[in-house]
């Protein structure tokens, strides 16, 4: 069974001994390092079209 995703889901992860936080809500993902509020947003769209890489890459580029 499958539930509606209707408000944003928080979760922790650790990636090479760093943490951060994964939001999944209906709009699409983010991931901010713990304790940040920047971070990479990748909305379903752009997701499920293929230009994930792209728009991560974009989002990458504009931040520095």
């Amino acid at each position: 069974m499958t539930v509606l995703l209707d408000r944003p889901l928080r979760r922790e992860i650790n990636i090479e001994g760093q943490a951060y936080t994964l939001t999944i809500d209906p709009q699409g993902l983010k991931l901010v390092p713990k304790g940040r509020r920047k971070g990479l947003t990748l909305g379903w769209t752009e997701l499920v079209s293929g230009d994930a890489a792209l728009a991560t890459a974009l989002q990458a580029s504009l931040e520095d």
